[in-house]
């Protein structure tokens, strides 16, 4: 797995390039041909960065020096 970050510096940069890729996708999509599943992973796409957002409020702050 990947290294876990801890510093919060890291942590927002994490999110907003999850929140550009999913903001992506969003554009990408066609209304009018858009499928069950594609809506499907996009809620999956959000709820990924909520549980995300969650771990790192609950992440102990590390110093760094």
């Amino acid at each position: 797995m990947g290294k876990s970050l801890t510093d919060k510096e890291q942590q927002v940069t994490y999110m907003k390039q999850r929140l550009s890729m999913f903001l992506d996708v969003l554009d990408a999509i066609e209304p009018e041909s858009t499928e069950l599943e594609d809506i499907d992973r996009l809620i999956a796409m959000v709820d990924d960065l909520d549980t995300k957002m969650q771990q790192f409020k609950n992440r102990p702050e590390t110093e760094s020096e």
